[in-house]
């Protein structure tokens, strides 16, 4: 019962620090939004950590945090190894394929209005199928390498992408598009100078959307078929053993790699759209 009585009394003083950071005339400074946030998370560990300890749960159901560190240090070679295979090979390759062909199909779709009104109705159908389902099937087509898996991952983010930029390029009104014929600009020279830049936060709204979805795909796929490596064929092995810990540890791996991947298209999209209205504080 003391970790338990521990764990109470700490998350009452974080609270109580919370709160008065909040409140305290330094709130606006950046070290107290890095402060509340950080010290919100290392709560939750400690409440997890005291939890599992106290309450005595066996580690085959939740490993303490402890645990999980120590199994993260221990098989750092692996990690990487998992997280190359099914981030960067596999997630990253079905990313670009998947937008970029989705921002070309978009424009596509706006230059006709056969496609505008065929292919998107079907898009929506296509996006609705299960990645269950179908995940299987592109992995016999591309076979059980990292190949299949991007396949997966150009499904999952086609669509949402499509949609988005489709949606974009909508954004300019009118007026803007009739002063752009009055200086006798082509299609091209409004979609580039105009249209495009216009679009580009319903762009990167898909972009961002995107990077959780590329990286679930891919986890997804190598449960039904991959070599000895990755993410998602780690995870399904060592459930089977009862290696929560290693379990936990690639799920802490993914976590990361998802976040600092959703940072980095969240930063380059502040640097492209500084002169949006929703950039402004």
């Amino acid at each position: 019962m003391m970790w338990v009585v521990g764990v109470l009394i700490f998350w009452v003083a974080a609270y109580a620090l919370n709160i008065w950071l909040s409140n305290s005339k330094w709130r606006n400074t950046r070290a107290v939004k890095f402060a509340v946030p950080a010290i919100f998370g290392i709560t939750i560990l400690v409440i997890w950590e005291g939890l599992v300890r106290g309450l005595q749960v066996p580690s085959v159901i939740l490993p303490p945090p402890t645990m999980i560190a120590a199994k993260v240090a221990e098989s750092i070679p692996i990690l990487w190894g998992d997280l190359v295979q099914t981030f960067v090979k596999g997630a990253l390759t079905g990313y670009i394929i998947g937008c970029g062909a989705a921002v070309i199909t978009a424009i596509l779709i706006d230059r006709s209005p056969f496609l505008q009104r065929g292919l998107m109705p079907v898009g929506n159908f296509i996006a609705a199928l299960p990645i269950i389902g179908t995940a299987p099937i592109l992995v016999m087509w591309f076979g059980f390498d990292w190949q299949s898996k991007a396949a997966v991952v150009v499904v999952m983010v086609f669509f949402p992408m499509l949609v988005n930029t489709v949606q974009g390029l909508k954004a300019t009104d009118q007026m803007q598009r009739d002063l752009m014929r009055t200086y006798a600009g082509s299609y091209w020279q409004t979609l580039f100078k105009l249209r495009l830049p216009a679009a580009m936060p319903a762009i990167f709204n898909g972009l961002k959307i995107a990077t959780t979805l590329a990286l679930i795909g891919a986890i997804v796929a190598e449960f039904f078929g991959s070599p000895t490596r990755g993410m998602g064929f780690r995870i399904s092995v060592e459930v089977g053993r009862l290696g929560l810990d290693m379990v936990w540890a690639e799920i802490f791996v993914a976590a990361l790699a998802g976040s600092a991947f959703y940072g980095a298209v969240a930063m380059l999209e502040k640097g492209i759209t500084f002169w949006h209205p929703s950039q402004r504080r």
